[in-house]
């Protein structure tokens, strides 16, 4: 038997790559499914959009080729040549939802297959490699220290908001002050 998508796993891929913030545009869909040759349910949300795809090719095919094809092409590198900083949070949020179905997509944009993640922490670890990131970018182990939790989480809005608080927990540290916020900040400076 051919290998299929479960509904859960076609509709996490499908909000990962037409997530509001990190996916692709209303345009790239539709370019992205007419290369594919799939049937377009037309303009409605991108996450329907692209799961409607999915799932009508993967019924009328008996097989995920086409939907293995869209991914492929919407995640090659040189689509984002004019905005990088758009392939990593996607690529992110895909290999989270890829992770269900023993799949990655690579930092070069291909598909491959690895061990079937089984609970959400264990495909949050796999798909999360911002914390990686920022490590090899050298970025202060004090920042890392403050925001782990919502690094793993995926949450960039809490993590900046602990970096933040981190800095003044610094702060504190060095000038053995116990204010917060800006009375800290003009006692120490």
């Amino acid at each position: 038997m051919k290998k299929l998508f479960s509904q859960a796993e076609l509709e996490a891929i499908a909000g990962a790559l037409g997530d509001t913030d990190a996916g692709l545009k209303g345009a790239e869909i539709e370019m992205l499914i007419a290369r594919c040759e799939m049937s377009d349910p037309g303009p409605i949300t991108k996450r329907v959009r692209i799961y409607n795809a999915f799932a009508e090719s993967q019924n009328r095919s008996g097989d995920r080729t086409r939907v293995l094809g869209f991914i492929r092409n919407a995640m090659k590198p040189a689509r984002y040549v004019r905005e990088p900083d758009r392939f990593e949070p996607m690529r992110t949020n895909l290999n989270f939802a890829l992770a269900f179905a023993g799949l990655v997509v690579t930092e070069a944009g291909e598909i491959e297959a690895v061990t079937v993640a089984t609970t959400l922490p264990e495909a949050q670890r796999r798909a999360n490699e911002l914390r990686r990131d920022l490590e090899t970018r050298g970025v202060h182990a004090d920042v890392l220290a403050f925001c782990r939790a919502e690094l793993v989480a995926d949450d960039y809005f809490h993590a900046v908001q602990e970096a933040v608080k981190s800095v003044a927990a610094k702060m504190r540290v060095k000038t053995g002050l116990t204010d917060d916020g800006s009375t800290l900040v003009d006692r120490a400076l």
